[in-house]
């Protein structure tokens, strides 16, 4: 279709007053030139137009096909969330909790004034859990992070706009099927605040930031820091190494200390391996990588390069079950479940005794007189 034949579709449109009608006819027109007079819409329109304009340029860019000035540009392999210094764009992010939950904010300034908010709750188990998009002025921005910090009692952190954008969609990657009903809309809610397809892969900017506290081993101070003390394995999956030292506390073989606690650094090695290799290795890297990000912007920048630093040993590969740090975390992760259910076993009798058990028993009953 010639530029001739693309400005008649439009002028038919336009005619019939259907601009929203205008945008997907574009969106369907694969070319440069549609690309063009869907990015001249785009400056002048607003609401539900604006949204369509968008979603018709997606569909192109999905396709290949951008604005003449931006086409020249070859396409990445893999694409690339907004830089840091994206204009008009920025981030606020909260904390970590326990459950690797957390709400990202993507702000947009607008051209005519205000900012556009795409607001997402999301956790490391669940995904995606809430979104929302709102256009709100500075002062009611200001004053809308204040309630949530206040009745939170988090602080909410600025940051880099890709990284959120990142994270958002990622997050939308892993939501299960039957819980995409509430997200659904993402992606094109996404569309008002960023042009570009969902990035895949990204660098995270921590690792840049705190380069020089990379080579240096994480000390086990950081588990003193509460996003990092409060990280908490599945019980499901530390269960096993729980009853493994609890065998060898309770056997009824005559250890000394010194030999239980080499069965138990035995314990703890094989389950650090284990529990931080593969997938999981992955996820606790990630959640060790935005904690840090947050401690940084937080003022603990000597906490956030230990965090940095843990994180690069699980990136680069290293047997986490020969990283002192490592150690520390799953010795304190089974020591606080393994305290958890001795405090449950004392609030609960039980009627039947281990072997270790019957024997103690037995030696603290005193002696009976012999009969004469």
């Amino acid at each position: 279709m010639t530029r001739t034949d693309i400005e008649h579709e439009d002028e038919k449109l336009r005619a019939a007053g259907f601009p929203s009608a205008i945008a997907r006819a574009l969106g369907a027109i694969p070319s440069v030139e549609a690309a063009a007079m869907l990015a001249a819409m785009e400056a002048g329109a607003s609401g539900a137009v604006r949204r369509e304009v968008r979603r018709a340029l997606f569909r192109l860019r999905q396709r290949g096909i951008a604005p003449a000035a931006a086409s020249a540009a070859p396409a990445p392999a893999h694409p690339a969330a907004p830089s840091p210094g994206a204009p008009g764009l920025s981030a606020l992010f909260s904390p970590v909790d326990a459950d690797g939950a957390r709400i990202v904010w993507l702000l947009k300034e607008r051209r005519g004034g205000g900012i556009a908010r795409l607001w997402g709750l999301l956790a490391d188990s669940e995904g995606l859990m809430n979104v929302a998009l709102a256009e709100l002025s500075r002062r009611e921005l200001r004053t809308e992070r204040a309630e949530m910090e206040r009745r939170a009692g988090v602080t909410m952190v600025e940051g880099d706009a890709g990284l959120a954008d990142y994270i958002l969609c990622e997050a939308f990657r892993r939501t299960p099927t039957d819980k995409r009903s509430q997200v659904g809309n993402f992606l094109t809610l996404r569309t008002e605040i960023v042009g570009t397809p969902p990035a895949t892969e990204i660098v995270h900017p921590i690792y840049a930031e705190m380069a020089s506290a990379l080579e240096h081993e994480p000390a086990p101070d950081l588990l003193k820091e509460p996003e990092i003390a409060a990280c908490k394995f599945p019980a499901t999956a530390i269960k096993a190494y729980v009853d493994e030292i609890k065998s060898i506390q309770e056997s009824v073989l005559v250890l000394n200390p010194v030999q239980q606690e080499g069965r138990i650094i035995v314990v703890v090695e094989r389950a650090a391996g284990e529990l931080l290799g593969g997938e999981r290795a992955a996820a606790v890297r990630r959640r060790l990588e935005d904690i840090a990000y947050y401690m940084a912007r937080s003022g603990r920048r000597e906490a956030a390069g230990w965090a940095a630093a843990a994180a690069a040993r699980l990136r680069d590969g290293a047997d986490a079950s020969r990283v002192p740090f490592f150690q520390a975390l799953i010795r304190a992760q089974l020591g606080a479940v393994f305290a958890e259910e001795q405090e449950r076993e004392r609030d609960e009798p039980r009627l039947i005794m281990t072997p270790a058990e019957a024997m103690r028993a037995q030696q603290q009953q005193p002696a009976r007189p012999r009969r004469r």
